[in-house]
């Protein structure tokens, strides 16, 4: 049942439970993206590692988050079991062979596989504000520091680049705001809290180099096999913000680093969006128009884009749009909202006669879906009632120990797995604020050195606001000093103290006098 240039997925029923045909993805299409929805426990992951397999064995390097670590049995040769062999039986795959495929493991705290990071200045302002769930002047604020980053020549690295770009700008923010605009303190302060609520739940971890580049996702191996690069996410998805940006940061990279190819035979990669309701759920609109900007684009790429979801209704009909290839599993209608999401996901489908979607999609089975490609000129087939059919992998996670041989050889190891921290924002700026106050001290050093010291003949001890002898007196016309006044000795300011004081009483008593003299 295999075809060249596609991928098995399973076969389709017949009303009467026959085998109709088999059901394929054409691999010319792979590119036009697609979506994998259902309920939990119908078959979602099974269904993923089949489309995996069926681009891996093809040579189309692959790149999926394993949420629950299941996927991770990829990597290793399947084993026989009753289930499988029952499948495979049912749908007539009498080719159905166990093997194993090339994986590298990726983990963003490099407990499970490979470190995999990348620079607050790659992640962008726009991801970052996301990240950060900011407001709109926080925003603001957040693209303000890119610019002065950029100006300045500071490159943000890591996140304490950033929090000590946020901290010079605090401080110098009435300067700043008359040339990039109004710099909020307060908005600085939040976004720094901000800061440190994202280290907290492991954000540094992601940022800092060696960053990931993009040509270590798209390796073949030496069999002729694409790549698959399986991210872990199980800790991940304890930050689901983190995992959602993360994961489109990496679309955006795609997007902006490959070539365009058109139309090729077969994807350059694939992309697997687990859990992708993630990603839109309290999304600002800026950011749900970016991810439909590159989904439509991103195709020309060669890169294919498939969202893992439980409800259809999760992924906007702006981005729904652009998804070619559908595989539903089966979904629960217990609550308004799942009613419609059966409703729409029957509605998508090119409709096949023989039965009603909407009804079908209630009683589909475990390992069951319903299956629409693209198929002749790119128009979507009629859809099918499909038993997906095996994988060749092993269902179901490796141990550590397996995981530990795979990443022992594999083809990145040493390239991520130590932190390099080179002079960036953070030294730079501390570089500066040392040579400041290295400056300023010995500018006071000077100024007390040239002071007039105790007991010197010419000005002898002053008080504060006095000083020196009659060599310091200005000349008719002359600048005073820095202070606007002339130092005088204690003797000077007495003797003058004294002067007043007898001037006073002078002219009281001769005010006295004549008062008296015109009483009388």
């Amino acid at each position: 049942m295999l075809e060249d240039g596609k991928i098995f997925i399973g076969a389709s029923r017949n009303p009467d439970d026959s085998i109709n045909k088999g059901e394929y993805l054409d691999l010319k299409f792979g590119n036009r993206h697609g979506l994998v929805t259902g309920a939990t426990g119908t078959g979602k992951t099974v269904t993923l590692q089949v489309l995996a397999e069926g681009f891996a064995r093809a040579g189309v390097p692959v790149f999926a988050a394993d949420i629950k670590g299941d996927l991770s049995g990829i990597a290793a040769r399947g084993e026989p079991k009753d289930f499988l062999t029952k499948r495979a039986e049912q749908i007539g795959f009498t080719d159905y062979e166990f093997d194993q495929f090339p994986v590298i493991f990726w983990d963003l705290f490099g407990e499970k596989g490979h470190r995999v990071r990348t620079t607050v200045a790659e992640m962008g302002p726009l991801l970052l504000a996301r990240l950060m769930d900011a407001s709109e002047p926080q925003e603001g604020v957040i693209n303000i520091a890119f610019k002065i980053a950029d100006k300045a020549g500071l490159p943000l690295l890591d996140l304490k680049d950033f929090t000590a770009l946020l901290n010079y700008m605090g401080e110098n923010a009435s300067e700043l705001s008359s040339q990039f605009g109004l710099i909020s303190k307060a908005s600085v302060g939040s976004i720094q809290r901000a800061l440190l609520v994202l280290e907290q739940q492991g954000a540094e971890h992601f940022f800092g180099e060696p960053a990931l580049k993009i040509s270590d996702i798209m390796r073949t191996s030496n069999n002729g096999y694409g790549q698959i690069s399986v991210l872990a996410a199980d800790k991940l998805m304890m930050n689901p913000r983190l995992y959602a940006t993360f994961l489109l940061w990496l679309l955006s990279e795609l997007f902006e680093e490959l070539p365009e190819v058109g139309d090729p035979d077969k994807p350059k990669l694939v992309f697997f969006f687990d859990e992708a309701h993630l990603l839109f759920n309290d999304a600002p609109r800026v950011l749900t128009e970016r991810v439909e900007q590159v989904v439509r684009l991103i195709r020309s790429k060669g890169v294919g884009v498939y969202f893992v979801t439980q409800n259809p209704l999760d992924v906007p009909e702006t981005v729904l749009a652009q998804l070619g290839n559908r595989l539903q599993h089966a979904l629960r209608a217990y609550s308004p909202r799942e009613q419609k999401a059966v409703k729409t996901a029957a509605d998508t489908f090119r409709p096949n006669p023989a039965f009603d979607c909407a009804t079908v999609i209630t009683n589909l089975g475990t390992g069951e879906a319903l299956v629409s490609t693209l198929e002749a000129k790119g128009a979507p087939s009629i859809v099918e009632r499909t038993l997906i059919r095996p994988p060749s992998g092993r269902v179901g996670p490796v141990s550590d120990a397996e995981r530990q041989q795979i990443m022992d050889r594999s083809p990145v190891l040493g390239v991520y797995d130590e932190d390099v921290d080179r002079d960036s924002a953070f030294e730079m700026l501390a570089a500066r604020a040392k040579k400041a106050a290295d400056s300023e001290a010995a500018k006071r050093a000077q100024e007390e050195a040239l002071a007039p010291q105790e007991g010197s003949t010419t000005s002898g001890w002053t008080l504060p606001g006095f000083g020196g002898g009659d060599d310091d007196q200005p000349v008719r016309g002359q600048s005073r000093g820095r202070s606007g006044y002339q130092r005088e000795t204690v003797v000077e300011a007495a003797m003058k103290s004294v002067a007043r004081t007898v001037a006073t009483q002078v002219g009281r008593a001769l005010v006295r006098g004549i008062l008296g003299s015109l009483k009388r």
